[in-house]
């Protein structure tokens, strides 16, 4: 792995220019007003697998399994109207070749707990569900530590996310807090 730059020279917008290398996130964006989406976001995985990638000196989209899109649509809260913006997504990126996950979140407080074995508040838009804790900066992220969201300690979770980060990165380190 390349060494990180030194403490606190990690910007957003260097986080940003190193997302954009994956063409398959490039690709997502310039179609996103076809995605048709209120109040939607590209999460998760994506973006910091694609800076992991590039840490490793390989193909910015290597070993993502997932795209994951938060929405929030709370006009209609049935698994069904969720499927129906899934197909849609998936009908829009469908030749990309990847896996796209479009969640709305005025939802997941319906099954969450069940899924995961912690219960969720129900969420008033998007952002809420959005989880980037970084009190330090970018920096662990570039440096390769994996540590626990304190403000959603769901250690075990963390844990098999974190084997299965390793698996594909074995260079990441993970930091629990005693």
């Amino acid at each position: 792995m390349k060494p990180a730059s030194g403490p606190g020279l990690v910007t957003p917008e260097r986080f940003i220019a190193d997302a954009l290398q994956n063409r398959h996130v490039r690709a997502i964006l310039a179609r996103w007003e076809r995605l048709e989406l209120q109040d939607g976001w590209l999460v998760a995985g994506c973006l910091f697998q694609t800076v992991w990638n590039l840490l490793d000196g390989g193909p910015a989209e290597a070993g993502i399994k997932d795209y994951d899109i938060f929405y929030f649509d709370d006009s209609d809260l049935g698994e069904a109207a969720e499927v129906r913006v899934q197909d849609r997504v998936s009908c829009v990126l469908s030749d990309l070749g990847i896996v796209v996950e479009a969640t709305n979140q005025a939802r997941v407080h319906l099954w969450y707990e069940q899924h995961f074995g912690h219960p969720y508040p129900r969420l008033s838009d998007s952002r809420e569900g959005i989880e980037l804790y970084a009190p330090h900066g970018l920096d662990m992220l570039y440096q390769g530590i994996l540590t626990p969201n304190t403000l959603t300690d769901h250690r075990l979770l963390f844990r098999r996310k974190a084997a299965s980060y390793r698996g594909r990165w074995p260079w990441l380190k993970v930091v629990e807090p005693s």
